[in-house]
């Protein structure tokens, strides 16, 4: 597992020691990438149900301004820490260890989610749900989420919509955005 781009190209991350964590793969983490690159110079990013960080990681190689990392689970927590201080981004991250779902409540705004939950649960539709209520996306924000190619998401209803679904072998990676007022 390795930054692809930016000011920390090349620099490897830790890697979960058990698979209770599925980090994104290398592929896709580019092909996400490669779907927002013009959408994360200066962004302000949360990296929720973080697992090894590497995607918050990857926003802030790419020039997002800062980043906060969200997960409950203390291996997943200390690996974010030390994938932050090996590529020297402390200065523009935040790390909160609790209950990812329950953050969304704080009402905190975001230009770019991720949301890549452990697969066989219901917390992808409940952060979606959760954003929508909570109305933490920017205007003209996007939000990347992660799931398992045969699940299927919820519809939002404005100001958010569905941007586009990408295929990727067994992985699915969709998009939303929400409208300007």
């Amino acid at each position: 597992m390795r930054v692809i781009s930016g000011s920390a190209k090349g620099r490897r991350l830790q890697e979960p020691a058990d698979y209770k964590v599925r980090p994104t793969t290398d592929k896709v983490k580019e092909s996400i990438f490669n779907i927002i690159q013009f959408d994360i110079e200066g962004r302000k990013v949360l990296d929720l149900f973080a697992g090894s960080g590497q995607l918050g990681i990857e926003a802030l190689s790419r020039g997002a301004a800062y980043c906060t990392f969200v997960d409950k689970a203390p291996d997943s927590l200390k690996l974010v820490r030390n994938n932050i201080k090996t590529t020297g981004f402390g200065d523009r991250a935040k790390v909160v260890a609790g209950d990812s779902i329950g953050y969304l409540a704080g009402g905190e705004k975001f230009d770019l989610i991720f949301l890549d939950p452990p697969y066989d649960t219901d917390l992808l539709e409940k952060a979606l749900e959760y954003v929508k209520k909570f109305d933490i996306l920017k205007e003209n924000g996007i939000m990347v989420c992660e799931s398992q190619r045969e699940k299927a998401l919820p519809e939002l209803t404005e100001p958010y919509y569905l941007l586009k679904e990408y295929n990727y072998g067994k992985i699915k990676i969709t998009t939303f955005s929400r409208k300007a007022d």
